[in-house]
């Protein structure tokens, strides 16, 4: 009871200090209001997390009733698209769970040579690192959670620290390509960034990131990998076992897999899609798990309603909906420009440091802040910096390599964590604690966000960028 009163104690002062220093620094009412509100409900959904869409509805109704924002301005920054993709998406993972995807591809894993506890956690890395930058990191922690979830089930182990680590490798990864975050889409528009320019730059910075984070998750999780290779020792002993999970392919999972493969060759294509059909960007990206969950619930129209009402996970989404909606609302009362201010400023004294600044800055701000409203705040900026005679390249990579690696720092930076956090809430009602994923969180998100500075800085001097 009293660390409860420390924590709700702790949340009032903050969000109630943050509202006066900022009103203090210059900030009007309605914006000091909405900063103070939008901190506790961070600040709540960090220290009561189980309790986190009842800060993102409190929050929400605080912002309303105080007139920091009007309601159709409100709904119109709750990112429908981004829920409808998830939604469509989830609806699909059902499908393929149903089908037995999951049981087939968890088989071939556990029938591998010489499985042991490092190379099932090297697979899963790299598995999720990849899948996250050939689509998108949503669709990748998805399916690896679900893929976790059974391989841990089998072997009697706890799944939280293989979620995690998938989670940190998906983060890392859909900074490689432009497919991988929405981030980088935003980017790659407003840049004028190819597909390639993502290849030279973002993905072998993303590798080498991997690689580290790899190395860190051996030392830190040593323990839950050792007990991994203990009960890999114990069921190998079983024959009766090993025969039990050879999983046959019949026609129902080829039949899924069929329309998953057109569902994901769409996405994989979308951007040449769009403009082959003249159509608005992200259109195609948006409407393919759509069709494909419509086409799923025709096809299986006596399972349609479990579907939607079991295999979607609506608590997440609504978090999801509220909390984007929360963060829009600093953009419109003008309280990002008035950092946006200070960050030109800032540039302007300082060009030495422009490239850290970026980095840095984006890396912190997208473990409270979801990385697309950081992304979408500095674009402008950024692009000013061109009439100011600095190079802009660089700087566009430190901006897409921080928001993909900060998110890692905390349960919040990201939507990959936040989705990987509800399905294991939902599935074996298991809740990482804020201190579960904070310490390896912010070790791997400084460790990842030092290496893409020293990269960066190498790119630049080798190729004479002007910082």
């Amino acid at each position: 009871m009293k660390k409860i009163v420390l924590k709700f104690g702790g949340l009032l002062f903050v969000s109630v200090a943050s509202g006066l220093m900022s009103h203090a620094c210059g900030l009007n009412a309605h914006q000091a209001l909405s900063l103070a509100i939008f901190v506790a409900s961070i600040m709540g959904t960090l220290f009561f997390w189980e309790f986190r869409l009842s800060f993102a509805f409190l929050g929400s109704g605080l912002l309303l009733v105080a007139k920091a924002i009007d309601l159709d301005s409100f709904l119109k920054l709750t990112s429908l698209d981004v829920i409808l993709f998830l939604a469509g998406m989830m609806i699909v993972v059902s499908l393929l769970k149903d089908a037995g995807f999951f049981a087939w591809l968890v088989a071939l894993i556990l029938r591998a040579k010489n499985l042991s506890g490092k190379k099932f956690t090297f697979l899963v890395m790299v598995i999720s690192g990849l899948l996250a930058c050939a689509v998108d990191e949503v669709t990748s922690i998805i399916f690896m959670v679900a893929a976790i979830l059974e391989i841990c089930d089998y072997y009697e182990v706890t799944p939280t620290p293989f979620i995690i680590i998938s989670v940190l490798a998906t983060n890392i990864g859909s900074a490689a390509t432009v497919m991988g975050n929405p981030i980088g889409i935003l980017i790659a528009t407003k840049a004028n960034m190819s597909f390639e320019d993502f290849l030279l730059t973002p993905f072998p910075i993303a590798l080498v990131a991997l690689l580290v984070t790899i190395l860190i998750v051996f030392r830190w999780y040593n323990r839950a990998i050792t007990e991994f290779d203990r009960h890999i020792d114990e069921m190998r002993a079983d024959d009766i076992l090993l025969r039990l999970i050879s999983v046959p392919m019949d026609r129902h999972l080829k039949s899924s897999l069929t329309i998953f493969g057109v569902m994901m060759v769409t996405i994989v294509l979308h951007r040449r899609l769009e403009v082959l059909l003249g159509l608005t960007e992200n259109t195609i990206l948006l409407i393919a798990p759509m069709l494909t969950a419509g086409v799923i619930m025709v096809w299986k129209r006596h399972k349609a309603r479990e579907y939607v009402e079991r295999g979607i996970e609506w608590w997440t989404l609504l978090f999801f909906m509220l909390l984007f909606a929360q963060a829009g609302t600093l953009r419109h009362t003008g309280t990002t420009d008035v950092f946006a201010r200070l960050f030109a400023d800032f540039a302007k004294n300082n060009p030495g440091g422009l490239l850290a600044f970026v980095l840095w800055s984006s890396s912190i701000g997208s473990s409270v802040l979801d990385n697309v409203i950081i992304v979408v705040t500095y674009v402008p900026i950024i692009k000013s910096f061109f009439t100011l005679g600095y190079g802009a390249p660089p700087l566009w990579w430190a901006l897409l390599l921080g928001g993909c690696f900060g998110g890692n720092i905390t349960l919040i930076g990201s939507t990959a964590n936040i989705v990987a956090i509800g399905l294991l809430e939902k599935e074996k009602n298991i809740r990482i604690r804020f201190r579960d994923w904070f310490g390896i969180g912010l070790t791997v998100g400084l460790v990842t966000t030092m290496v893409a500075w020293a990269m960066l800085l190498l790119k630049n001097y080798c190729c004479t960028f002007k910082i």
